[in-house]
């Protein structure tokens, strides 16, 4: 890895440790609390990675997202939702660190509901199982990986949520991705390595996103961090 990667792989960690410590906090400081309002609870978020870092801009929309809301995908706006004392909640957050992106996703589990907590349980392990099979594959394709994210979602018994698992990440305002760039996406059309460089010849570094999903229950989970890094 040259000089410049390093530097630039050091500084999408250090945003995604921010990330991460961003919404430890959340957790600490009970943010998502049953009588609160999804945006409401996004508009707090906000305002505490300002208070953290000094963090104003986000490269995409909030998304604080509870029970029959979080089936929909990131494209879809649902109505405001009060959070319920039993809810699943998830929080989708691209904070920009110092120009750098990150793209950091959890999911929060209120009540005791045993099957709730499988499926944020098992958003972690899926997620982890998916980067082990892009680490073991130097040639993979985002196909491949989406198939792979795929059936270990079939295996677990939820469905994917979104017709993409991940895409790149980098420096801010990154790479051009949109629907209809599907190289920039870990998608079934996108036949291309995922390990290659960009256009300006830097190395390519992509988020993975699971969003598991269960239609008859009417709830699902989100989880997201760097896959090509950590």
């Amino acid at each position: 890895m040259t000089n410049d990667e390093s530097i630039r792989a050091a500084r999408l960690l250090d945003a995604q440790a921010k990330a991460e410590r961003l919404f430890a906090e959340i957790e600490t400081r009970g943010l998502i609390a049953p009588g609160e309002g999804e945006r409401a609870v996004s508009d707090r978020v906000r305002d505490l990675a300002n208070e953290l870092f000094g963090t104003t801009r986000h490269w995409h929309k909030r998304i604080v997202r509870s029970g029959p809301n979080t089936l929909k995908p990131y494209r879809e706006n649902p109505p405001d939702r009060v959070i319920g004392t039993d809810d699943i909640v998830f929080a989708d957050f691209g904070p920009i660190f110092e120009e750098f992106e990150a793209d950091f996703g959890r999911t929060f589990v209120l009540g005791e509901d045993p099957v709730k907590h499988r499926l944020r349980d098992d958003l972690a392990r899926i997620f982890a199982a998916g980067k082990r099979y892009f680490a073991d594959r130097p040639d993979i394709t985002g196909k491949q990986l989406y198939v792979e994210v795929e059936r270990l979602a079939a295996e677990a018994g939820w469905e994917l949520g979104a017709w993409h698992a991940g895409h790149l990440v980098g420096e801010f305002p990154h790479e051009s991705i949109d629907g209809a760039d599907v190289e920039s996406y870990i998608a079934p059309a996108n036949d291309t390595p995922m390990r290659r460089t960009d256009k300006a010849g830097r190395r390519c570094h992509w988020i993975l996103e699971v969003h598991l999903i269960d239609r008859e229950r009417e709830f699902g989970g989100f989880y997201e961090e760097l896959l090509t890094l950590g």
